[in-house]
């Protein structure tokens, strides 16, 4: 994936991440919950692009 490709995939999560946090009402521990969900979703994805985690295709839940 082109380093450009991952910048604007980055900057979209984080203005919706934004979007979300500023427009919807929302109690504090949601959205404190949503932004860490965000984070740690956005960061397994960042070290399957680069390579350092494995594929997780193979991982199956509930079989």
């Amino acid at each position: 994936m082109p380093l450009i490709n991952l910048v604007i995939i980055l900057i979209v999560v984080g203005v919706l991440l934004w979007l979300v946090n500023t427009y919807i009402p929302m109690d504090r521990k949601i959205k404190n919950i949503l932004n860490i969900v965000v984070v740690i979703a956005v960061v397994i994805w960042l070290l399957q692009v680069f390579g350092v985690l494995g594929s997780l295709d193979n991982i199956r839940i509930g079989d």
